[in-house]
Formats: structure tokens, sequence, C-alpha cells
């Protein structure tokens, strides 16, 4: 999962491949809920792990259930609709599926049973309206307090005395998840008698409804349905275990490869996994809509294969109720549409984790469409020329991944810009690895991928500077000195002379190489300390000048420029390797300085070292690398050149991302 501030995605021209989804939000906490509340042990497979599962375990652990993980399996021995904690409070992030139903189940349970909870969030959830769910549960004897605003969370559920003697009346125009909490909750209370659900207004979100009756039907609850106003949870409902549950992948996720799959994917389709024609989830519908736009769908159980068929898009017209959290992806389809797309019937959109009709048309604004926001719709007509933009995300998983498909805009203009995703990390939501799902489908042209480059001579800081640089970006990182230490370190164990340029190139083109954080592995071991022996760094030096090895490790280099880009620590990145990086920083320090540094280095991972000694070898170090025939140490002309022989790696750092930035093209739009 991407954790920097911002994720700059460059232009991206084609689409191919596979995507394993992630386990549905919906069905996933839905699942976690009734298993925590039946009789018995169940065993969740495929279940999402995000931030909202997360929290909704945390809850049932404090509520006394039994959690257990098997490998890819968790198992949740449940309370069998008797409460083992009285009192308890639960943070509950921004998680809607854990806030709703379970005020509705503890406010029950607290009533029938005795007991005190509170229920809390993030300050975005307090401003989430779930007074509809208060005013639906007051009325049935259990005592809620609003501890901040009324009708919004925090609550808090302090006992009561049970009245079901009359049917329970919620309002269906804002939130099914009103309904599906009481649905969810109720059954623990109908000991003796029938319990009636009245719905007030027209139900929105149908689909999701759905999902929960086929739930209750697979924990022993069969719940009678007229229309969808009236709703009967049978005298006497006890939650029984199904034993195994398997959670199908997230049909709301699957809308962004589907919409990649109809902007970019010509030579071969996206492949989408996990969820398929025979899926329980409502926004499996998106697929129509994205066939009315234009797109190529095959599907089957469990897998959808899509594919460009109409260019551009077609704008279409829809009344979005159905689909709520997938027509997002269908207002950024519409970047590519012909004419003005409108979705309707979606004034959900505005009490979800932001106001989603409001962020959609701010941020849409900033690429250059024009919208028209009303209070239920929004009207999307595609820029006339493109802006690069710094999209907002408002801590909402689904602008972000929604506004990545904004990146594919070289398919529609001959001006491509990149697109700046602000806060990546809220896609933890329900997809952590989203991003890293996106590249791997997605292809750009090779000159748009942006590229940093940190030469200088040895000690000076590169590879500190290079990798701090890169985590801060989310980019990939070379370290083109590795690989020249991983030669030469097989080199002294393979017996290998410095003189056979042969044997070293061959070496060299063998490498198996992997990085992992601070951790670098050669043929499955652990060598970061090997390769930092000074031993091994003077022999590195030598052979980097042999044209053999270097062609041999030419190719490797280029090869990780790879999205969403690349920063690229060695001696002659900006020179040779990347000479038409975005920004190319010379690093420089003292003689005294750099010997200090490595000195302090090798004391300090065990190393003896000599200081004078330290010193003169750097010396003969620079003046060979300085003077060698091929790529001689130099910075590029258009380098930027930084000596940090008086500054701390942080000072450096932040200086190097001040000079990114101004070479980057966002700009504050019309919709900020």
């Amino acid at each position: 999962m991407y954790a920097t501030a911002h994720l700059d995605l460059p232009p991206l021209v084609h689409a191919r491949g596979l995507v394993r989804l992630p386990g549905s939000k919906s069905i996933s906490n839905r699942v976690l809920l009734l298993a925590g509340l039946s009789e018995g042990t169940t065993r969740v497979h495929d279940l999402l792990a995000s931030d909202d599962t997360r929290v909704m375990l945390e809850a049932l652990r404090t509520l006394g259930c039994q959690v257990t993980r098997h490998g890819e399996v968790l198992e949740i021995t449940g309370l069998g609709g008797r409460l083992k904690t009285r009192e308890a409070k639960l943070f509950l992030g921004n998680a809607g599926t854990a806030m709703r139903p379970l005020t509705a189940a503890l406010a029950l349970l607290a009533a029938d049973q005795g007991g005190s909870f509170e229920l809390s969030g993030i300050p975005r959830m307090h401003e989430r309206p779930i007074g509809d769910l208060v005013d639906a549960l007051r009325p049935l004897g259990c005592r809620i307090d609003c501890l901040g605003q009324e009708g919004y969370p925090p609550l808090r559920l302090d006992g009561g005395k049970l009245k079901l003697d009359a049917p329970i009346r919620v309002r269906g125009d804002v939130s099914s998840q009103f309904l599906t909490a009481l649905l969810l909750a109720l059954p623990l209370v109908s000991e003796g008698r029938a319990l009636v659900i009245e719905v007030e207004g027209e139900l929105i979100s149908k689909p999701y409804v759905e999902i929960t009756l086929n739930l209750l039907r697979r924990f022993g609850i069969e719940v009678q349905r007229e229309g969808w106003l009236r709703f009967t949870i049978p005298q006497d409902s006890r939650y029984r275990t199904p034993g195994d549950v398997h959670v199908e992948g997230d049909a709301s996720s699957a809308s962004y490869f589907i919409a990649a799959g109809a902007l970019a994917a010509v030579d071969a389709p996206v492949r989408i996994e996990g969820v398929g024609h025979d899926s329980i989830q409502g926004d499996i519908r998106f697929v129509e809509a994205a066939r009315a736009m234009g797109a190529k769908v095959a599907s089957g159980p469990n897998w959808l294969e899509i594919s460009r068929g109409e260019w551009p898009l077609k704008a279409i017209e829809l009344d979005a109720n159905h689909i709520p959290d997938a027509a997002m992806t269908l207002a950024v389809m519409a970047l590519y549409a012909q004419g003005t797309t409108r979705l309707t019937n979606i004034a959900s959109w505005r009490v979800k984790e932001t106001d989603r009709i409001a962020a959609m048309a701010k941020e849409l604004r900033k690429l250059g469409a024009t919208v028209d926001e009303q209070p239920d719709s929004i009207a999307v007509t595609p820029p006339a020329q493109w802006r690069a933009a710094s999209i907002e995300t408002y801590d909402d998983h689904r602008m972000a991944m929604c506004f990545a498909l904004a990146a594919f805009n070289p398919l529609i203009t001959q001006q491509p810009v990149p697109v700046r995703i602000e806060d990546p990390r809220c896609v933890a939501k329900t997809f952590p690895d989203f991003f890293e799902s996106l590249f791997d489908v997605s292809r750009a042209r090779t000159e748009d991928i942006p590229v940093l480059t940190v030469d200088g001579p040895t000690a000076s800081g590169k590879g500190t500077l290079a990798a701090v640089l890169a985590q801060r970006l989310g980019y990939h990182l070379l370290d083109s000195g590795v690989l020249y230490r991983a030669t030469a370190l097989a080199a002294i164990r393979r017996q290998v002379g410095p003189d056979d340029e042969a044997g070293l190139a061959e070496l060299a083109a063998g490498l198996n190489l992997r990085f992992n954080a601070d951790q670098v592995q050669m043929d499955g071991e652990d060598e970061t300390l090997a390769l930092r022996e000074e031993q091994v760094g003077s022999l590195a030096s030598r052979i980097s000048a042999l044209p053999a090895v270097r062609r041999a490790l030419f190719e490797l280099q280029l090869s990780f420029r790879q999205l969403p880009g690349l920063v690229a620590d060695g001696r002659d990145m900006g020179t040779v390797l990347f000479p038409g990086a975005q920004l190319k920083v010379f690093l420089t320090a003292s003689v005294e300085t750099r010997a200090e540094r490595r000195y302090n280095q090798l004391i300090s991972k065990g190393f003896s070292a000599n200081l004078p000694d330290l010193c003169a070898d750097l010396e003969a170090r620079d003046l060979r690398d300085k003077t060698r025939a091929i790529s001689p140490l130099k910075p590029a002309q258009d380098a930027r050149m930084l000596d940090n022989s008086q500054m701390t790696v942080d000072e450096s750092v932040d200086l190097v991302l001040g000079w990114w930035e101004a070479s980057r093209p966002f700009q504050d739009g019309p919709g900020r």
C-alpha cells in the first residue's frame, strides 16, 4: 500500500492483464457481524483486509467473540445472541458498515439484557447522519444518547426496556444501511414474537438490502418481504453458523478495472477474478452501464473480461440509485464520452465518506470538465482541454480510485497530462493494494514515466538520499551501486579475477537480486551487510569501468523505470542511463566529511575502520572515477548541484523535494 502524502500518476495509454479483487466490504462486515452474533464457529474465507474490517474485528473481540486466524481463514466463535461484555467503548473509524449495524444490535441487546456502550469514530463519521436509525430504535425502548450533535455519532447506548408490540418504522430514502442494521439486529430479540419493519419513503440502494437478506438466509434467518416496504422477522429467530463462508470479490472495486478495460484494453482484455455474473452484489450491474457506454464485457462464474468497444465512449443518462458506489466510476468515465453524461437519484452520495456529489464536481472541474451539480444528480461534459490536476480525496477511498482513471487521458487528448492523487493511503478502507493492481495492468510510454536521478561520488550519501526520496514519492528505487557491488561480491565468492572482463560480465548478466525495503537479497539470501564491505566496494569501483560489465547491467537498470516513477542512484544516472530525467541531482561533500560518514557507518555495523585510510581511499576512487575512459564521474549539464557537507539527511531531502515540486505541472484549478 502507498503511504505517501500524494501519488503522481503519469499518463497511461494501455490496459491489459489480470486483477484479483479483494473481498467485498459490504459482504465482509455483514459476515463478520453475523458470525459474531451466531452460535458456533464460522470459518470466513477470502475476507477483505481493510480499515473497515479491522475496526469490526476489534469491536467483536472487545465484545467477547473469539477470533483466530489459520492462514488465510479467519475463525470466529460467536456470542450466540448473549452479551459477554456489558460495558465497552468501541472506536469504529469511518466504517458505516460497522457503526450502523453495531448501533442497532448493541442498543437492542443492551435494552434486553442490560449493558452500556459508547460508539465513536473519526471526525467525518461524526458528520454522517444516523438520526433515522436512532429514531427507529428509541420507540422500541432503547436508551440512546447522541454525545455530540443530535442525530449523529458518537453515541451512548445505555440499557432500556424493550417494547416490541408494534411495527418498527424506519426511513428508507437516506441510507439503506439503516434498514440493514435493523434486519441484522432484530432477530436477536425475536423470542416469542415475529417482528415487522415498515419502510417509510422509497427505499434506496435496494441491491445492498438484497445482500443483507441473502446473508441472513445463510445464517438461518428467512425474512419475509412484501415488496420493499414491509419486512417480517420470524418468531424465535436464532443465528446459527453455516460453518464456512466464502466472501466474493468486491463488485464496487471491480468497477475501476471494468472502466480501465473499457478505456484502454485494445490488444488484450483486462480480466477480473473474484466476481462474475453470479454475484449477489448489486454493483455487478455496473457492467450494464459500462456496456451502455461502449465496453465489451464477457463474464462467467467468478470472472469478467473487459475490452474497449466503441470509442470514444457514449454519454448516458442513468438513474444510478441501484449502484450508488459504482456509479462514481461512471462520472469519471464521462470524461471520455461524447456529450454529457447525467447520473440521477444519487442523493445518498451526500451522506457517504464525504459529500460525494460536491467532491466529484469540484475535482472534475479541476481537470477541465464542465459539471452541473444538483441536490441528487450530477452531469459531466468532458474537458475541451485537459489540465494537470491535484485531486483531493477527502479521506474517501472511492474518490482516490475513481480519479486514478483520469490518468488515461492520452487516449482522448493530444496534450496528455499527469494526475496527482492526494492521500492515496485512503484506499486502505476497501482496497489497500489498489494502486499496485492498477499499475500491474496499466502501461505508459517509457518517456512519460518520471525519473529523478541522484549522482555523485562515493560516500556522498547518494543511497540514503535516493532511498528516502523514493519512499516519500512512492517511486521505485534503483541503486546502481548495488548492482556493481553484487557483481563484485559474486566475483569474490566465485573467484573470478578483476581482469576477467568476460567472466565478470557473465556474472552481471545472471544476477538474481531482490530489493525489499532496506534489505537486498541475492540468490534468496540477505546480503545487505556483505554488499557494504570495503573489499566489495573497492572491487565494484574497478569493475564498473569495464565495458562488458556495463553493457550487461545497462538493460537491467533501464528496466527499473516502471510505474509510477523511479529514483535512480548512481554515478552516471543523469549522464548515461537517464539523460532525459525530469530532475538530476549531483550530490557531493568534502572528502573529510565523506570519510567521517563512512567511518561512522562501518563502526556502527561492527566493521573495523581507519579514518586516514578512508580519506586516502576516497581520494583515489574520486580520481579513478573522474578519469576513467567510460562514463567518467561528472555532473550532467542540467544537474542541480547539492553540497550536503553541512546538511542533515532531512534537510537534503526537503530541498530536493522542493526542486521536484517546482518541476511538476500541477496547479490549482478553478475547482479549488
